[in-house]
C-alpha cells in the first residue's frame, strides 16, 4: 500500500555546509531527526565520486528494535548551486510500520539563509492503519525539522528538546512541525527543486543487504 507522498520544507538560517554537514553525519543525523536512533555506515565513498554509501539503521522503541538497510548518495556539486541526497531503505521486520522505501533530501541556498526540502513515499507494513501511520510520519519529520533549524540557528542541543516537549506549550521557543511547509508551493514545483533527483533511479537495491 502506497499514499500521498511526505512532504516537508523548512527555511534555516545557515549557509548551506553547515546544514549539510549537519545532515550527511551520521552521529550528528540521529540527534535531532526522531525517525533514527541509530545509523552505521558501511564503506564511504570518496566526496562526489557518484558512488552510494549502504548503511543499517535501527529506530528503537520501548518494546521493540526495528532494524534496517539503507543505501544513499549526496551530490554537492550541482551546476545551480543547490545539493541533493537521495536514498533507499527497506526492513524485513513484520511489525514495522514501514517496509520499503525512498527519498530525497534538497538542499537549496537562499542568501544567506538554506531552504531545505524532502519528499519521500514508502511501502506500507501495517496495511489500512497506515491511514493514521502516515500522518505522524509527516508530523515527526517536520517536527525534527524544526528541531535541526533550532539547533542550527541558536546552539540549543536537540537532546534538550525530548519527543515530550512537544507538550510543552507553555515554550514557545520548543520545536513545533507546524513552522515547516507540508505541501510544495506552486512556485517550488514549477522551479523543480520539490521533485524527485534523477540519481534516485540509480540506487541499488538495499534489500540485497537485508
Amino acid at each position: 500500500m502506497r499514499g500521498r507522498r511526505i512532504y516537508v520544507e523548512t527555511t534555516i538560517a545557515a549557509d548551506i555546509e553547515t546544514v549539510w554537514r549537519l545532515t550527511q553525519d551520521p552521529a550528528a543525523h540521529v540527534r535531532w531527526d526522531i525517525r533514527f536512533s541509530r545509523i552505521m555506515p558501511g564503506p564511504v565513498a570518496e566526496p562526489d565520486a557518484g558512488e552510494p554509501t549502504r548503511f543499517r539503521y535501527e529506530r528503537r522503541t520501548p518494546l521493540r528494535t526495528i532494524r534496517g538497510t539503507g543505501v544513499s548518495l549526496g551530490e554537492r556539486l550541482r551546476p545551480d548551486g543547490t545539493r541533493t541526497s537521495v536514498l533507499r531503505f527497506h526492513t524485513r521486520d513484520r511489525l514495522s510500520p514501514i517496509r520499503a522505501g525512498r527519498g530525497f533530501w534538497r538542499y537549496v541556498p537562499d542568501g544567506n539563509r538554506t531552504i531545505f526540502i524532502t519528499g519521500y513515499d514508502y511501502e506500507a507494513g501495517w496495511g489500512q492503519l497506515d491511514r493514521v501511520v502516515r500522518p505522524l510520519l509527516g508530523w515527526a519529520t517536520a517536527w525534527s525539522f524544526d528541531r535541526l533549524r533550532i539547533w542550527v540557528e541558536t546552539g540549543v542541543p536537540p537532546e534538550q528538546w525530548p519527543l515530550r516537549s512537544a507538550l510543552w506549550w507553555w515554550r514557545r521557543d520548543r520545536p513545533r512541525a507546524a513552522r515547516c511547509a507540508r505541501t510544495p508551493t506552486r512556485a517550488r514545483r514549477e522551479s523543480g527543486v520539490a521533485t524527485v533527483p534523477a540519481t534516485l533511479d540509480a540506487l541499488p537495491d538495499p534489500k540485497d543487504d537485508a
